[in-house]
């Protein structure tokens, strides 16, 4: 059976690609001034910017506006003044102090879960951005653990299941990414909860999960999920 259920933290439990995507929409509108390259084009130089640098930056408000700042005096060839430098250095200040507002009803779904099994919070990014959001949800109380990791990949899943003394096929992760939520629990034996959420980053979007896996279930919204748990739990212990 089920002995752990972990939960993602943006946009699983808590509204978050919407102020990137945001920050992204006034970035291209501020580009605009000075290079006649479409948003498309500029998203994508942003995109391919943020990937380089992922591994020197990390996930996150602070990462991503190092890379606006980087493409921005790329794609204008160095062009871009000093008050528009600052006014993207304040979009980035705009994501790290954005609202926490939950999705509706994750706080009573997350709640039912713990009442059966012990739950924990496994998110990424910035540690000061992420513990802010923690703090401020209301929902710390719930989680036996709160782990904010640099990556979501097999080995930190695998830390996570190490130190709560669990095989894979205990835990089962909830969350809207299948790249860092799902494909890494799915690989190593467990089972996964896939939420969509209506947006999602396009380096999110890449995977390799086939749209038939047997210890996958998908929801559309967290009302949902304690059924889902509870259908991945009986399917765990009959396995």
């Amino acid at each position: 059976m089920l002995q752990l259920i972990g939960f993602d933290g943006d946009d699983t439990l808590w509204h978050s690609e919407d102020y990137y995507r945001a920050a992204n929409e006034a970035f291209a509108a501020i580009l605009g001034r000075y290079v006649d390259l479409g948003d498309e084009a500029v998203h994508a130089g942003m995109l391919a910017t943020e990937r380089r640098n992922l591994k020197l930056f990390g996930y996150g408000a602070k990462g991503m506006t190092l890379s606006m700042v980087e493409t921005a005096i790329a794609l204008t060839e160095a062009r871009i003044s000093a008050a528009d430098i600052h006014r993207i250095i304040e979009l980035g200040k705009d994501v790290l102090q954005h609202p926490v507002e939950l999705l509706p009803g994750i706080a009573e779904a997350v709640a039912e879960v713990a009442e059966r099994h012990a739950v924990v919070l496994i998110t990424k990014g910035d540690l000061f951005h992420q513990e802010r959001k923690v703090a401020q949800s209301g929902l710390a109380g719930l989680f036996r653990r709160i782990e904010i990791v640099s990556e979501k990949d097999a080995d930190a899943y695998r830390r996570v299941l190490g130190e709560f003394g669990l095989a894979p096929g205990q835990f089962a992760m909830v969350g809207n990414s299948l790249r860092s939520d799902i494909e890494p629990v799915l690989r190593l034996g467990g089972w996964g909860v896939h939420m969509p959420y209506h947006v999602t980053w396009a380096h999110e979007c890449e995977h390799t999960l086939a749209g038939d896996e047997s210890r996958l279930l998908t929801v559309t919204a967290p009302a949902e999920i304690p059924a889902a748990v509870a259908r991945l739990d009986a399917c765990a212990a009959a396995a």
